[in-house]
């Protein structure tokens, strides 16, 4: 059975037509602060947290579901924070369409679907391809956080980057299974309340390696972009 799409009416709330020409920080936001992404940001719950942290941060809080991102907008309407806006949209179409390479002071990807079957790992969002994506809408000194329950996913992740120019550890180890003062989603709370680890991967932009050493990525068509007009709101 398919699933009521939310009509979603809140002013945090941006519609997809706001790309168009690219994303305008000072429209959007009132201001031109720096920009931090967080893909796929559930109920809401970790977003609220950071952007009360870094109050001169803008906060742009993306996943592909309606309903959490319904769920995000009823948090931001009910505690107000001016500096958050969500959006119902693909990750790597946000990128194509409406983010310019060097934009984003930080990345944010906590607990992605893991895919924990081994004939689905390739469907996992977080691998080179995208990591390397990832790297050139960063700012140079950029921060890319990651977090799983999966032990494997992280392992995956953190060798990966080990490999992948670009990027510089910023952990004593090549995950840690805490991160002072970084909030943690309600999901995340759940884990750690019946004793399973959290795995943390935090790297950062190097910024002496210049943009143009690494290619441009090219986007492949075959991930949803968009949906019907009734499932905009």
């Amino acid at each position: 059975m398919t699933q009521r799409t939310i009509s979603i009416e809140s002013p945090y709330f941006l519609r997809v037509e706001t790309l168009e020409g690219g994303l305008d920080l000072p429209a959007v936001f009132g201001n031109n602060n720096p920009l931090a992404l967080e893909i796929g940001c559930g109920t809401g719950h970790f977003i609220l947290e950071r952007a009360t942290q870094q109050p001169e941060t803008n906060f742009l809080a993306i996943d592909i579901y309606n309903k959490g991102c319904w769920k995000t907008c009823k948090k931001l309407d009910a505690k107000p924070l001016s500096n958050v806006r969500v959006m119902r949209i693909e990750a790597r179409y946000l990128l194509s369409e409406g983010l310019a390479p060097d934009m984003l002071a930080a990345i944010y990807i906590n607990c992605p679907d893991p895919w924990p079957k081994k004939r689905h790992r390739q469907r996992r969002l977080v691998n080179r391809s995208f990591l390397q994506t990832l790297w050139h809408y960063l700012q140079p000194d950029g921060d890319f956080y990651f977090s799983t329950d999966f032990y494997d996913y992280a392992v995956e992740v953190a060798e990966i980057m080990a490999r992948l120019s670009g990027y510089k550890n910023q952990l004593a180890n090549t995950f840690a299974h805490e991160l002072p003062g970084y909030p943690l989603s309600k999901y995340m709370q759940r884990f750690q309340q019946i004793g399973k680890p959290l795995y943390f991967i935090h790297q950062r932009r190097d910024p002496e390696l210049p943009r143009r050493t690494l290619p441009f990525p090219k986007f492949q068509r075959g991930f949803r972009v968009r949906w019907p007009k009734s499932e905009h709101g």
